[in-house]
């Protein structure tokens, strides 16, 4: 039987290149970083597959190159890295991996809120360095979680879950959408508020962001939100860097517009805003809002399985354009 040609633009876990193995020729890229473009365009020009990730940019470019191409998977939920408008127009389709990071990414914000809240990086770099001496009443108060207001833009997937677990800590939850439409589910679970944006800033004391990058949303916390936010507040992103303007934000942190931040993504990925590592009321992460085995595996598997089918004419699972299948 003749394999279908498959590149894999980044190692990803075994078990989704296992999935691939029997039916194609998988290649690999060898190194443990993104490919140059060059690079990049000259390894998939014979591929009838390819599984990439959002720091592969997909353009006409690539898609010019790649002129075997019969499906691309997104190893990731979000797929702003794609031009999905020109995908469609060469009738290819292009899926992404939903739902099985979802509890992951949810979880590691809830991990930014603690770690932001209570101060834990900063404390536990001052104990490593030897100058602790001793307990104090005043010593690295931070802010109280239970009982205050959780704010949640973006009440997809990621945003609901990452609401649904504040139920342990009594917390009133508001959340805001470009739609402005209800999430019945935080409504009836949580008896949370539909805001808009501008109250939701207002009044959160956390805000969670988790809404996808679009024009929409690019820099959607720029100083005039900084301005309009307690405070007391804390934002946590684990969506994508530019939905905050990063320069904006080191403004706002040193001139204590708000109270602290917490950063998975960063506006210019892997950089960081100049001025922001330096500071004290900041938590920055290097993009693990997925990094757990269990959710990277089945990413693997999704990605996989969703290419395979791609190839063999059957429609994927999580099919992004599937208006080309018709």
């Amino acid at each position: 039987m003749k394999k279908h040609r498959v590149f894999v633009t980044r190692m990803i876990p075994q078990a989704g290149l296992d999935l691939l193995a029997p039916f194609c020729r998988v290649e690999v890229n060898p190194h443990d970083k993104p490919l140059g473009r060059e690079e990049l365009l000259r390894l998939v020009a014979d591929k009838h597959g390819v599984i990439g990730l959002l720091t592969d940019h997909i353009d006409a470019e690539f898609f010019n190159a790649a002129k075997e191409l019969k499906g691309y998977a997104n190893y990731a939920v979000g797929y702003d890295n794609i031009d999905l408008t020109e995908a469609s127009a060469r009738k290819i389709p292009v899926s992404n991996t939903p739902d099985v990071l979802t509890r992951a990414t949810a979880e590691l914000a809830w991990a930014l809120l603690f770690a932001t809240a209570r101060r834990i990086v900063e404390t536990d770099r001052h104990m490593r360095s030897g100058n602790w001496d001793g307990w104090g009443p005043l010593q690295f108060i931070g802010a109280d979680v239970g009982g205050k207001t959780l704010g949640i833009v973006g009440p997809g997937r990621i945003g609901t879950a990452m609401a649904l677990m504040s139920r342990g800590f009594d917390m009133r939850v508001v959340y805001a959408s470009s739609s402005g439409r209800a999430n019945q589910v935080l409504d009836d679970g949580l008896g949370a508020l539909n805001l808009s944006f501008d109250e939701l800033l207002r009044e959160s004391d956390f805000i969670s962001i988790h809404c996808p990058l679009n024009q929409g949303t690019r820099h959607l916390f720029n100083a005039r939100a900084f301005e309009l936010m307690k405070p007391t507040a804390f934002v946590l992103n684990t969506a994508r860097g530019p939905v905050i303007d990063e320069q904006a934000l080191v403004r706002a942190l040193k001139q204590g517009e708000i109270a602290g931040a917490g950063l998975d993504v960063y506006e210019f990925e892997p950089k960081m805003a100049d001025g922001l590592a330096a500071l004290d009321n900041v938590v920055v992460l290097p993009h693990i809002g997925s990094a757990t085995v269990r959710a990277r595996t089945d990413m693997a598997v999704l990605a996989a399985e969703n290419l395979l089918a791609m190839l063999q004419g059957r429609p994927p699972k999580t099919c992004l354009n599937p208006e080309v299948l018709a």
